[in-house]
């Protein structure tokens, strides 16, 4: 099964698919404080931000919030590119990728901040390994946490955690009442 040829159903609190008898949440409105506070914690230095994963366009709206230079978002799926192009319209410092973050990791240059929120991404497990080629000097880094404890994947570079209380309806993937905000720094 591949996410990208997957049909999402969007409503006004949820990005979802269905497959035989169970329902995958992509994203949801619940997150809203998370993605303000991962939005928060990379731009808090300003600069060139990098986020992988546009969604429901909630944390992209919290980046453009902060005072930033540049906004690259990176988005493969076929129904979402659209939604973020819309969005990015009257952007200026906004720059659309439409494929993976994974393919053009070589060539999309270095950030200040950058976050890793994506659902299906065939390449998640390569991402703390390419972190660092990713990064300016004291970039500072988040991504989604499904864990439901300060520990870290091993896949993803040693971070510090922030607590959040939080209550999500229930969903394919977290179904915690504390959420840990991952807070890396090169």
């Amino acid at each position: 099964m591949s996410y990208l040829n997957e049909t999402l159903h969007f409503t006004d609190n949820k990005i979802y698919y269905t497959d035989i008898d169970q329902t995958y949440e992509i994203m949801m409105d619940w997150e809203d404080e998370i993605m303000s506070a991962s939005s928060a914690y990379i731009c808090q230095n300003g600069g060139d931000i990098l986020e992988v994963g546009f969604g429901m366009g909630i944390s992209a709206g919290y980046i453009q919030s902060h005072s930033i230079n540049s906004h690259t978002i990176c988005e493969n799926h076929p129904q979402i590119i659209p939604l973020a192009l819309e969005w990015a319209k009257n952007k200026p410092n906004v720059t659309i990728i439409t494929s993976s973050w994974y393919d053009v990791k070589d060539t999309i240059g270095t950030f200040d901040g950058i976050f890793y929120d994506t659902f299906g991404d065939d390449n998640w497990k390569e991402f703390g390994s390419t972190l660092t080629s990713l990064c300016n000097k004291g970039a500072l880094a988040t991504w989604f946490n499904c864990s439901p404890s300060s520990s870290n994947l091993s896949v993803y570079p040693s971070s510090s955690h922030e607590a959040y209380s939080v209550n999500p309806e229930p969903n394919f993937y977290f179904n915690h009442k504390t959420y840990y905000l991952p807070k890396w720094q090169l």
